[in-house]
């Protein structure tokens, strides 16, 4: 099946009444870091920065990285995590994790930062009211990568994924390696044989034969306040992290204290407990909504489908890795102490026929959700650079196609945010006007033919019907049917 050569972009639903409006943020293809407002206009771009993601705080402050490490040594490792102000200037920076001697390259520090970091104040990085990011110090938690070879997992060299803490100064004060907890994740034997003979080899790596990105975690941020703990639940403190892994379909908790997994969902979902959530597969965005929004507590989670985790061989797997296979996706809303779904977003919400159109919400890979204060989620469906909103009843009420595209033609989106407007006081709130959503079935652009036809013919057709009756269809205006007996 092709595509369309016509699609719009920018802002093409806008409803001010049900929307949750402010600013939204994210990487605008090659361009830079964006900021839009909720008709699509462009009122800010930090050009250059690049956002893993990119995050607003308060005060027109936005994070993000200056450069990315050549992929023939390293996937996804930006060179440093910096904050610049409204102008780019750089305002602070961390890139001291590991020194790189890459060939052909100076040596260089980096931070090798990927996909997620937090900064003291707000668990999440998105709005939630009193919990605001600290601008001018704080701790900031920093998902990053460390190569190292477990032979518990595999004999290959692996690319962990190590979540850090620094201080404002960029000391590190902790530091957590998964795989340091290989047992702790739930693998039964099929998967960790797997593992031990694949563990998701990317073709690069000082040695020549390529490094294992066995987890591959995209989000990383704090648990933080919320009911669970103060009914003395200690999973749920607020100091620990909640992280996921893609590539073996896992969701946990970590416990900031003794650094073990106390909470946990996967990798496999045929467990008793988990059968009516049914198979989460290449999950992103992970994390607790905040203390103050709708939902505060529960997981919310974007999840892809498409391809992950390890274990049996199947015919769409041979040999037993990305053997869960999905083509659509879900975004979930779980309660992590009953397990149940509070809240959900898939096609049959969006309103297309299922299981035939399924598909027709998918992003197999990046993607994002966030709660938004007035219990809207803005819903990044990031492989086709789709950012929406919608209300509760799953209603739609802000839609935009991002129009930028990178050098390799795509508009994807890693993820977006939607910030309040008084947290960028160098613009003036700019005038909302309400977008209303274009009848598709009716819209031609101009010189092409309108709906209909100047010459209508009938054609009379005779279909077999049951019990020896026959039922006469009539084309066009003054359809009408009718049965007769013999």
């Amino acid at each position: 099946m092709g595509h369309s050569t016509v699609y719009p972009t920018g802002a093409t639903v806008y409803n001010p009444e049900k929307a949750w409006s402010g600013y939204t943020v994210y990487q605008a293809g090659d361009e830079g870091v964006v900021l839009i407002d909720m008709n699509g206009k462009e009122v800010h771009l930090w050009k250059g920065l690049l956002g893993f993601p990119a995050k607003v705080f308060p005060g027109g402050y936005v994070l993000g990285s200056t450069g990315r490490r050549d992929p023939k040594f390293g996937i996804q490792d930006n060179v440093d995590l910096v904050q610049v102000d409204w102008n780019g200037n750089i305002v602070w920076k961390f890139n001291s994790y590991e020194h790189i001697e890459d060939p052909g390259y100076e040596p260089l520090w980096y931070a090798r930062q990927h996909h997620d970091y937090q900064r003291e104040g707000n668990p999440v990085g998105y709005y939630a009211p009193g919990l605001e990011p600290k601008v001018t110090s704080g701790n900031t938690l920093i998902l990053a990568h460390k190569n190292l070879f477990n032979s518990e997992i595999s004999d290959k060299e692996l690319l962990d994924d190590a979540i850090l803490e620094v201080d404002w100064e960029g000391n590190i004060i902790w530091e957590w390696l998964p795989s340091e907890h290989f047992d702790e994740l739930g693998f039964d034997e099929a998967a960790k044989n797997v593992l031990f003979r694949d563990p998701n080899t990317r073709s690069f790596g000082k040695l020549g034969g390529g490094v294992g990105d066995w987890l591959h975690i995209n989000s990383a941020s704090y648990v933080g306040p919320n009911k669970f703990y103060d009914a003395g639940d200690e999973r749920f403190h607020p100091d620990n992290i909640i992280w996921d892994a893609r590539e073996a379909n896992i969701i946990a908790i970590t416990d900031k204290k003794t650094g073990k997994i106390v909470w946990r969902i996967g990798p496999d979902y045929s467990l008793p407990e988990l059968k009516h959530i049914d198979w989460i597969i290449g999950q992103h965005h992970a994390h607790i909504i905040p203390k103050g929004l709708p939902g505060e507590g529960n997981l919310l989670v974007f999840d892809n489908g498409g391809w992950g985790g390890y274990g049996l061989p199947n015919p769409s797997s041979p040999f037993g890795q990305k053997n869960a296979l999905r083509d659509h996706s879900r975004i979930l809303e779980i309660n992590p102490v009953t397990l149940e779904i509070e809240w959900q977003y898939t096609a049959a919400e969006a309103g297309f026929s299922v299981p035939t159109d399924s598909y027709k919400f998918y992003s197999p890979y990046i993607s994002a959700a966030q709660r938004l204060a007035n219990g809207n989620t803005l819903i990044t469906e990031g492989s086709n650079g789709r950012l929406f909103e919608v209300t509760p009843e799953h209603e739609l009420v802000w839609e935009y196609i991002s129009p930028y595209t990178d050098t390799r033609n795509t508009n994807m989106v890693y993820r977006s945010y939607r910030l309040p407007y008084e947290w960028v006081p160098q613009l003036e709130e700019p005038v909302e006007i309400a977008i209303e959503a274009i009848d598709v079935s009716s819209f031609r652009l101009p010189g092409a033919a309108t709906k209909g036809s100047d010459s209508v013919v009938s054609v009379e057709t005779t279909l077999p019907f049951a019990e020896g009756a026959a039922c006469v269809a009539t084309s066009g205006e003054g359809r009408h049917h009718k049965s007769q007996s013999k």
